[in-house]
């Protein structure tokens, strides 16, 4: 079997364990039908490797079952509000910790899925990611972990970020951004101070919050003249 074959074989063995909507749209696509889901929002990963748009914006992300954190507003979330619910332990190792398509943790008592997904818009449809698994979609937290691999060193550039409604942010564990306030995603909203994405593989965590209302997020890396960094694979194996 070779490398190709081996990563199809791993794709279709993530869509099977992830359950609910992608597992019929794999299990479809296996029979001759159609799929149904997940489009028009989400595609399943097709290549062990991505490439982020040209504009920049990066579409390939593990993401975990909505989290429910019921809020009866999304005027709470102030910075401080954030950094207790963020840096809460709600499954071991959610800082650290590598996870893979079709993994479980346990939240509160209920299992809870990662799921690998390519968005097919420069934006993340959290909103539609919960309800097409018919999963809780307001007064939730997401949490989404993606890799991006460099062949060389990209210093001075700034991780930028717009999100649905509060997030937080974190490049090799130390966190890069913070997106406070009930807001509604605008592109590039938020910018980091000045990072270094390092040679090699460099990983992305993020925490969405929100009470009532749709969730979302977009992310990018910006060089110094506001132009894209687009030059780096990205990968969530």
């Amino acid at each position: 079997m070779n490398r190709s074959s081996r990563f199809i074989m791993r794709c279709m063995m993530a869509a099977a364990l992830s359950g609910g909507l992608w597992a019929t749209a794999a299990s479809g696509a296996e029979k001759g039908k159609t799929p149904q889901a997940p489009a028009p929002y989400f595609s399943l990963p097709t290549t062990e490797s991505a490439s982020p748009r040209t504009d920049g914006f990066i579409g390939r992300w593990l993401m975990l079952e909505p989290i429910e954190k019921p809020n009866r507003s999304n005027t709470v979330f102030t910075d401080s509000y954030l950094r207790e619910a963020f840096y809460n332990e709600y499954f071991p190792g959610q800082l650290t910790a590598w996870p893979k398509a079709g993994e479980t943790v346990k939240v509160d008592g209920k299992k809870l899925k990662w799921h690998s997904l390519d968005s097919n818009l420069f934006n993340v449809k959290l909103f539609r990611f919960a309800t097409g698994l018919e999963k809780p979609y307001y007064g939730v937290l997401f949490w989404v972990v993606t890799a991006i691999d460099c062949e060389e060193d990209i210093p001075d550039v700034r991780m930028s970020v717009g999100s649905n409604s509060a997030s937080m942010w974190w490049v090799d564990g130390e966190e890069a951004v913070i997106l406070s306030g009930d807001r509604r995603m605008v592109a590039d909203d938020c910018l980091s101070r000045r990072l270094t994405l390092k040679k090699g593989r460099n990983i992305i965590r993020g925490a969405i919050i929100n009470g009532p209302g749709m969730s979302d997020f977009c992310l990018r890396f910006l060089h110094e003249d506001g132009t894209p960094v687009t030059n780096f694979t990205i990968s969530n194996l």
